[in-house]
Formats: C-alpha cells, structure tokens, sequence
C-alpha cells in the first residue's frame, strides 16, 4: 500500500513542479509528515526527483527557443557551488532543525506568494 502513496506523491509533486511551483514544496511536507520519511531522506528524494524534471525543462525550453544562454555561467557557477555547500551543511543538522529550517522557507515562500498577488 505504501508504494501507492509515494506513487501518488511523486506524481503530485511531478504536476506542481512541471507548472512551476516547485514539487519539493509538496513531496518534502507529504513525505516527512504523512508518509513518516525522515527528512533527509525526503530532500535527497526531491532532489533525485527533480534532475530528470529540469534535464526535460531544458530540453523542451531549448526546443522552443526559450533559452538565454548569454550569461548562463554566472548562473550555474554559484548555484552549483551553493548546492554542493548546501547539501553538506545538511548532512550535518539534525533532523528536526532541518525540518524547522524548511518549514520557515515555505512560510516565507507562501508570504512572498500571497504578497505577489497584490502587487
């Protein structure tokens, strides 16, 4: 029965994600809270859901000339650097504060959401 619900929450979190809100927003809270995953385990899982996600994006987007690549390094240089940096730090959190941590990200990603609604 279990892989039923992470079935179904890897294709809700797939949907939201391919709309562009992010399915980590999703699978990280369903996973951790209503599935019982640790929470390291749920943010290595998105992250492992998320490649062949953005990998498609990319493909498609470049398909449809939608891609800017002028500039493209100052991009990637520091989010790969940042990721990497990221994801050691969490290796050395505990559990609950990294859960804490995430649950402080989706208020203030809901906040700057709901203010965009208005401006």
């Amino acid at each position: 029965m279990s892989f039923y619900l992470y079935l179904a929450a890897g294709f809700v979190a797939g949907v939201l994600g391919g709309m562009g809100m992010g399915g980590g927003t999703v699978l990280i809270p369903v996973l951790t809270v209503v599935l019982g995953v640790e929470q390291h385990v749920a943010q290595a899982a998105n992250l492992v859901a998320f490649l062949p996600m953005a990998a498609l994006s990319l493909t498609v987007h470049k398909k449809h000339g939608l891609l800017k690549t002028e500039g493209l390094w100052y991009v990637i240089i520091p989010a790969v650097l940042m990721s990497v940096a990221g994801g050691l730090l969490a290796t050395f959190l505990a559990g609950d504060l990294l859960r804490k941590l995430f649950g402080v990200f989706l208020i203030i990603l809901s906040l700057k959401e709901t203010l965009a609604l208005f401006t």
